[in-house]
């Protein structure tokens, strides 16, 4: 066991106190016992369900100020604005966006994927601008801040942040480069040049850490460990220095950029082994002079007060509660999920052959199951689609939806028509089927006008007799909020669906996006999205 420095972490917990009363079964409960699992106060909740047992959640204090650009000075109205967010420094005069939902939310066709993921504010930052015969491959934006304290030379740190993607043309893989400088004054750097480039293609900066990255329409999590040899006052972060050549501009998202000493991270619940392994366990730091009680769901696991959990009850939100004297924090949970995997199979057979699925010898056509366990001990779920070609049908009649596809064999028929297909088992037995296939014909209207004329008062979902129901509409607007909602509503009624207002208030004229579930005569969900406009 390690002894922690109670300098470091009374700074860590530093004015936040919680008193933890034990009280005798004896007596009258008056607050709850935070960790014996049980309702000791009566009013229905239990241990750290119960805010009389609520303590701080640990988690790291940036070095970075602002660090999800939620504190505004301005609310945008336009790109280039992130003077609007307190604290930050237009580190290059190639300018990065500032995007919030108060105002500017980026170009229709540069917005960030939804959900954000702090808050309501993220940067949008380019590597090059290109097309139009003005291509500029040294237009490198970056970002940039003064630290709230210096990270300290020998010091390990660690640097956590969300990046967005658009698509793979917009938002290519590439490298993000996170840069230091000894030295307030050097921000902004390249100033009168947008073609600077990178910051160390000027002096005072220095690389501290770089992460190759990939997404598609996301946001994902980039972690980087970085132990600087000279003390660090400002930071940059953006692109490499390597110029791209590309056809349209290249732009990524940064969002909740946490930088703090590795140790404030190292309360963060970890796993060992494999979730479906017996020997799977849950882990954060050991120190002696701390006290630990683990909890599943937040209902205390009775005894299980080490740093290891032996995770013995199933999957559920785990968390640590650490006690230091009076003191007391709690992890962040971590979600503990078994992963299935599931597999489908479709074969045929001849008459009176068997197929052996498993341990059982089958010989009828029908759907069968199996569960059985992988190398690690997780379930694997097996379907199997049997078919024996006497019984299949001479015709077979099907309707799927544009973008789904049938399957005979090894051919997937994706286009209406009527096909001639043969069917040839290992066995050598051949099947004539003749397929009609056709498309569900399910019309959305790409436009709608609610001035209450009498004609295209309402947005809604038209289709034939094979359209049942629609079963969940949903509108948002063009910052991803949801500002209506129908369920389980009969289509082709012009007075259903959408009437142009939220919240019994009309919206303006514009974009809307739509997603609708769709209930066919086959009793299948499917689902559509797209984008209609609002004309009044």
């Amino acid at each position: 066991m390690n002894s922690i420095p109670s300098i470091w972490f009374i700074g860590m917990f530093s004015g936040l106190i919680w008193f933890c009363i034990g009280i005798s079964d004896m007596q009258t409960p008056m607050v709850e016992v935070c960790e014996n699992a049980k309702d000791d106060d009566g009013d229905g909740l239990i241990d750290l369900n119960d805010p009389d047992c609520d303590c701080p959640v640990i988690e790291p204090i940036s070095l970075i100020p602002n660090p999800s650009f939620e504190k505004m000075n301005c609310c945008p109205s336009d790109r280039s604005q992130l003077y609007c967010a307190d604290t930050w420094i237009q580190a290059s005069e190639a300018t990065t966006d500032y995007l919030h939902k108060c105002g500017w939310f980026g170009w229709p066709h540069l917005q960030p994927p939804l959900p954000i993921p702090d808050g309501e504010a993220v940067v949008g930052f380019r590597n090059g601008r290109f097309g139009n015969n003005n291509s500029e491959p040294g237009w490198k934006e970056y970002t940039g801040a003064c630290l709230l304290s210096p990270l300290k030379a020998g010091t390990t740190y660690r640097f956590r942040f969300n990046i967005g993607f658009l698509d793979g043309i917009i938002s290519p893989s590439t490298n993000v480069v996170f840069y230091g400088t000894t030295d307030c004054v050097n921000l902004p750097f390249g100033k009168g040049n947008s073609g600077f480039g990178c910051p160390t293609n000027g002096s005072g900066w220095q690389e501290l850490g770089r992460a190759p990255v990939s997404g598609f329409n996301e946001w994902i999590i980039v972690n980087l460990t970085v132990t600087p040899t000279q003390d660090i006052v400002a930071i940059a972060i953006g692109p490499d220095c390597v110029n791209l050549s590309a056809s349209g501009d290249i732009y990524y998202f940064f969002d909740n950029l946490i930088l703090a000493d590795q140790r404030t991270f190292d309360f963060e619940i970890a796993a060992v082994a494999h979730p479906c392994a017996e020997e799977f366990a849950l882990q954060i730091p050991a120190y002696d002079s701390l006290q630990y009680q683990w909890y599943k769901d937040g209902i205390a696991l009775v005894g299980e007060n080490k740093p290891k959990l032996q995770v013995k009850t199933g999957e559920g939100n785990y968390q640590v509660r650490v006690l230091s004297d009076d003191q007391c924090k709690v992890t962040k949970p971590y979600a503990h999920r078994i992963p299935v995997s599931y597999n489908e199979i479709n074969h045929v057979i001849c008459k009176d052959d068997i197929y052996h699925f498993q341990e059982r010898r089958l010989n009828k056509s029908g759907v069968y199951w199996d569960t059985l366990k992988t190398k690690l001990n997780c379930d694997s779920i097996i379907k199997l689609n049997l078919r024996v070609a006497d019984d299949e049908y001479d015709t077979v009649s099907v309707k799927i939806f544009p973008g789904e596809f049938y399957q005979i064999g090894r051919t997937r028929y994706r286009q209406a028509g009527g096909y001639n297909a043969v069917l040839q088992s290992v066995f050598g037995c051949d099947s004539l089927i003749y397929l009609d296939l056709a498309l569900y014909q399910v019309y959305v209207p790409n436009a709608f006008s609610p001035n209450d004329d009498g004609s295209n008062d309402h947005f809604t979902i038209f289709g034939g007799d094979d359209l049942v129901l629609i079963k969940n509409l949903q509108i948002f607007n063009r910052w991803g909020d949801m500002i209506f909602q129908q369920k389980a509503f009969a289509p082709n009624e012009p007075s259903n669906g959408w009437n142009g207002q939220s919240n019994g208030k009309p919206v303006q004229n514009g974009v809307y996006v739509y997603k609708v579930q769709l209930i066919m005569d086959d009793g299948k969900e499917r689902q559509l999205v797209g984008s209609m406009t609002l004309l009044k």
